[in-house]
């Protein structure tokens, strides 16, 4: 009797001993949620050209954008911002099926596609990058973005949309384009998207539309794509054959400095094979009106493998802007590894760099 009850108490315990492990792992994950019911987000897409490249890797970003469409009313999803490299060649017709198996037509066929599931649901604003121009690379200032994202594709953004400034080619599209929202509280934005390396007239014409009147009260945002590098500078010069083009520092020179009302830069395009810290940076510095201006890269294109890897992991930022309309709250969250428990214990990145607050003015 005594062996059987010492058996009977051993299984008991390891029971509760399983049973407090799998709850314990059960509570690890947390899904995204607010932290304030109040509080209203933007989501922030890195540059998406590795998932587009292979076909294998294109699905990952569409779960992304399936994610974002599931969370738009659980976490007042506002806006999404995409840092560009929409795809890695803009106009390909024979992939090596090294970097990439799919021809520009297929990659942008397939970021377009990714978004669609958007429309009509919510406003998204994508910045082009190197990688959206000339052939495989800028070498021209031609790109394929405005045949895939005319300004109609979403009537949510077209809503936004203030006014469109000219492309290289001389025609209005959304390569440059200023969009003006307000949060649930009446703060009002007026953000910017600049095209690649923005030329000194794109600056020029962003410049004058800051400083009218009508939006001096306004909440500036700018999004480019080569603005910050890891070490948290702006970039002073790339190599690309353009000689008309504005990196970091000149635009931050010639355009946001100047800008009493700009206060918030989000840009892309570094990255280092998986290794998270080389894809982000931040800074804060101060514009002509003595306010902050919060600058932010984040990319994850080399996760996950590599420059041919999976394409990032599925990483994504969520900026949470708490009711006060002047703390943002930043997470690093990826639905690719939230799908499974399995994975989900790596579903959040929560190093200093990946988790912070900013305030703004």
């Amino acid at each position: 009797m005594h062996r059987i009850f010492k058996s009977l108490a051993y299984s008991l315990l390891t029971a509760i001993v399983f049973v407090s492990l799998a709850f314990a792992q059960q509570k690890k994950y947390q899904p995204p949620a607010l932290s304030d019911p109040n509080a209203w987000t933007v989501v922030m897409l890195p540059d998406p050209q590795s998932y587009g490249k292979f076909a294998r890797n294109q699905p990952i970003f569409e779960l992304m954008t399936a994610w974002i469409k599931d969370n738009i009313e659980r976490l007042h999803i506002r806006l999404v911002i995409c840092t560009g490299d929409l795809v890695n060649q803009n106009n390909m017709i024979d992939p090596d099926g090294i970097d990439g198996d799919q021809p520009s037509k297929s990659q942008w066929e397939a970021v377009s596609h990714a978004f669609n599931c958007l429309d009509g649901r919510i406003p998204y604003i994508l910045t082009t990058g190197n990688h959206d121009y000339g052939y495989r690379n800028i070498s021209i200032r031609h790109s394929n973005y405005n045949k895939y994202f005319p300004v109609d594709k979403n009537f949510k953004t077209q809503e936004l949309l203030r006014e469109a400034s000219l492309n290289a080619e001389g025609i209005p599209t959304m390569e440059n384009a200023a969009f003006e929202f307000s949060s649930p509280r009446g703060r009002k934005f007026l953000l910017f998207n600049l095209e690649f390396a923005p030329r000194d007239t794109v600056l020029r014409w962003a410049k004058r539309m800051a400083g009218r009147e009508k939006y001096k009260d306004h909440t500036g945002i700018v999004l480019t794509h080569a603005y910050l590098n890891a070490k948290n500078e702006r970039i002073a010069k790339e190599n690309y054959p353009v000689t008309d083009g504005n990196y970091g520092e000149d635009i931050w020179r010639k355009l946001i400095q100047p800008s009493p009302n700009i206060q918030m830069v989000f840009s892309g395009h570094i990255g280092a094979p998986d290794n998270a810290r080389e894809h982000v940076g931040f800074r804060q510095d101060k514009n002509a009106a003595g306010k902050k201006v919060s600058q932010m890269v984040f990319n994850a294109q080399a996760m996950g493998g590599g420059w041919n890897g999976n394409g990032g992991d599925g990483w994504l930022r969520i900026l949470e802007f708490q009711p006060d309309d002047k703390t943002v709250k930043v997470k690093t969250f990826s639905p690719l590894f939230a799908i499974s428990p399995s994975t989900q214990e790596l579903a959040w990145r929560t190093e200093v760099y990946d988790q912070f607050d900013f305030q703004i003015d």
